[in-house]
């Protein structure tokens, strides 16, 4: 089981999302507010907390929501889990749809520390049952 540690949105593509403590997912969209959302695979971003922080413990001063990512879970490693997995939050249910992704080059973290860990350690999901989900909010990994 994770403890949900940051929920974090941005309006604009191309900054950096700020952790909002509480958002609405909606079913085959994403999060209300967030540029990312739509009918797409890639509707949530998800990173692990202790991934970011090992980041941290190299140098890097970033906040939740730096990387992109909408959740920030901590006790799950979801680099490790297939794609297809579900992951319950209170009412909302997502299912894991990508690992990874390629990162710009231009990207802020990339130009200060030469790399960056989302191509790597993020993964994203898409809504298949919507809710509220909010700092502190317990996920639960279900088998594929």
């Amino acid at each position: 089981m994770g403890n949900v540690i940051a929920v974090c949105i941005s309006e604009e593509r191309g900054f950096q999302k700020k952790n909002v403590g509480s958002a609405v997912f909606k079913e085959n969209w994403g999060i209300e507010n967030d540029a990312h959302a739509g009918d797409w695979h890639r509707q949530v971003s998800l990173l692990s907390h202790e991934k970011i922080e090992a980041f941290r413990a190299r140098g890097a001063e970033v906040n939740d929501g730096a990387f992109g990512e909408n959740l920030v879970v901590s006790g799950i490693d979801f680099r490790n889990l297939p794609v297809g997995t579900v992951l319950e939050c209170g009412d909302v249910v997502l299912e894991m749809t990508q690992i990874g992704k390629k990162c710009h080059s231009g990207c802020e973290i990339y130009q200060k520390m030469g790399e960056c860990i989302m191509p790597k350690e993020g993964v994203f999901a898409r809504v298949i049952k919507g809710g509220t989900i909010s700092v502190g909010d317990n996920m639960v990994v279900r088998d594929v």
